[in-house]
């Protein structure tokens, strides 16, 4: 008989079928019990009436990998609205004892470090596994967004010889005798791919050497990145950047609704055009409507972007917001200034829910700009990368969303190690 996956199971009322997957509760009541099998979409309900069979059934741990074949009814009230009656169960694989805790609670009331310790097991109980779902219906949204606007997505290589964003943040390794860095962007190859494609993407995984345990940093993260070319500034980037976040939201409504009322996300409205404010008015307005310094500081700091994440929505009725114009000092040496305002970028950070999300802008796509940028600097790490641009390249700017960040922000955890899997930061390297 072939295997049934929960989210189908409705399709075979009437009919035996055969369901495979995890124990994950039994309910003994008095002369039956209802037995929660959880597969790797949902959980189906088994009714056991048969005395023998429910005292054997008892002494099954948690987690017993099993195999039930039985017949399936209609219940509303019963997980999918379906459950197996007169079941025939096959234990394939018995635990190795108790669990370190329990998954059948509807919420995993543990500290933060026994999750991530525990990361394999506490990964199983639903509502964790809903954030792994809500990421994945966010990277198919993304693509999706893409695709239909004729971008190519791309695979750069993970290994470099240079620093992309400048600075110490990188984490050297020994390339054959030979000092590599992880990537910390696809940056430099996206823009030599604009010279081919005109239009490409990436999602895959960045490094960053972040001294930071904050509850917002991580070592590695997967990131969703864009670049595309013939541009007029950045605005076309923000324009590129509110469809494909429209795209994402629309698609994880649509692909994981289960994983949505699971952990009652509030899926936000992308507006048609996302708000935004310069990045000065932004400091005006902090120290106007706070009291609290900000002018002169070359980047917002966590409770700034709270604030004017809490400013746009009772203005705007937005949880996006983009700043733009973000001082040049702040700005990797690839970012295009204003050209009204030089010591502004074409730039910008968007906020959700109080949080830097996404940040992008416009590049420099001269060469003689490029050597300027570099001035000071030894070009040789730079010779592949300043090539594209020696032999033309068109304006063009690109985004980079930070995925961790993003799932986050929408099911509204504090921390953005709860979503992601096997998270790396300043102290955790396992597992």
């Amino acid at each position: 008989m072939k295997r049934v996956w929960s989210d189908r199971l409705a399709d075979s009322v009437g009919q035996r079928a055969e369901i495979a997957g995890w124990l994950h509760q039994q309910r003994r009541l008095a002369h039956v019990s209802f037995v929660l099998v959880r597969d790797g979409r949902g959980i189906i309900q088994v009714v056991v009436e048969d005395a023998g069979q429910r005292t054997d059934l008892a002494t099954w741990l948690p987690e017993t990998v099993l195999r039930v074949e039985g017949e399936v009814a209609a219940v509303p009230q019963a997980p999918g609205g379906v459950e197996l009656h007169h079941a025939r169960f096959t234990r394939l694989v018995s635990p190795e004892g108790s669990l370190p805790f329990e998954l059948r609670r509807p919420q995993l009331e543990i500290q933060l470090p026994t999750l991530l310790d525990h990361a394999a097991l506490s990964w199983r109980h639903p509502h964790q596994r809903a954030f792994a779902r809500i990421a994945a219906a966010a990277v198919s949204g993304f693509r999706s967004a893409l695709d239909e606007r004729g971008f190519v997505e791309i695979q750069t290589p993970k290994l470099v010889a240079s620093a992309t964003e400048g600075g110490a943040n990188v984490f050297p390794v020994d390339y054959f005798g030979r000092t590599a860095f992880l990537a910390q962007s696809p940056q430099f190859y996206k823009q030599t791919m604009v010279g081919v494609f005109e239009r490409i993407y990436e999602t895959a995984p960045v490094f960053r050497a972040e001294p930071h345990d904050t509850a917002r940093h991580l070592a590695e993260y997967f990131s969703l990145d864009a670049e595309m070319g013939f541009i007029s500034d950045h605005r076309d980037v923000m324009a590129l950047l509110r469809d494909a976040l429209a795209a994402i939201f629309e698609s994880v409504a649509e692909r994981e609704s289960e994983a949505v009322k699971l952990l009652n996300l509030c899926l936000p409205e992308v507006l048609e055009e996302i708000p935004s404010i310069h990045f000065q008015e932004a400091q005006e307005l902090i120290e106007r409507e706070t009291g609290e310094p900000a002018l002169g500081e070359p980047d917002l700091s966590p409770v700034h972007e709270r604030f004017l994440s809490q400013w746009a929505r009772r203005e705007f009725g937005s949880e996006l917001l983009f700043v733009v114009g973000f001082p040049m000092v702040k700005r990797p040496f690839y970012t295009h200034p204003d050209p009204e305002r030089p010591e502004f970028s074409n730039s910008f950070d968007l906020l959700f829910r109080g949080l830097e999300v996404v940040t992008g802008g416009q590049r420099l796509h001269l060469y003689q700009d490029y050597l300027k940028a570099l001035e000071g600097q030894d070009p040789t790490p730079f010779q592949g990368y300043l090539l594209a641009f020696k032999y033309g390249m068109p304006p063009h700017g690109g985004f980079a969303i930070g995925l961790e960040r993003l799932v986050a922000r929408l099911a509204e955890v504090a921390n953005v190690r709860q979503v992601a899997l096997f998270p790396r930061d300043l102290n955790r390297l396992e597992p």
